[in-house]
């Protein structure tokens, strides 16, 4: 994948994060997801009074692809206002670990970007695979 395809979806993410309904913590984060087939789709944060029920944008990306019948990805982006680029929260690192991701791009506001894995952020994550190799 090239760096234009990453702007891209940094871009796509960016943009994403402008939608972000974040009244309590004020922390919006944006993702877009490239399915295989060249589609990019995108989330943002959504909150909730009652946190628990609070969904992230990578999982909002995500469960936007797959409501529109993707199934297989090459990338995802989130970007936050931070200081270093952002990471997955734990919920959102075990539903990547669910699809087949190239890479995951990390990235924040002021332009820095970290590439990484699904593996990489979730070393010991467990999938279908797992639940079939006990019976």
């Amino acid at each position: 994948m090239d760096a234009k395809i990453d702007d891209k979806l940094l871009a796509a993410a960016l943009a994403a994060r402008e939608n972000a309904y974040a009244p309590y913590s004020k922390f919006t984060v944006g993702a877009a997801v490239l399915a295989d087939d060249g589609r990019i789709f995108t989330g943002c944060n959504v909150e909730n009074a009652s946190y628990g029920l609070t969904c992230c944008a990578e999982r909002n990306a995500i469960f936007a692809a797959v409501s529109s019948g993707a199934r297989s990805f090459k990338a995802l982006c989130v970007v936050a206002d931070t200081d270093a680029p952002v990471a997955p929260c734990g919920a959102c690192r075990q539903v990547l670990a669910e699809f087949p991701f190239e890479k995951i791009i990390l990235a924040n506001c002021r332009g820095q970007v970290k590439i990484t894995t699904a593996d990489e952020l979730l070393p010991y994550g467990f999938g279908a695979d797992a639940l079939t190799k006990n019976k």
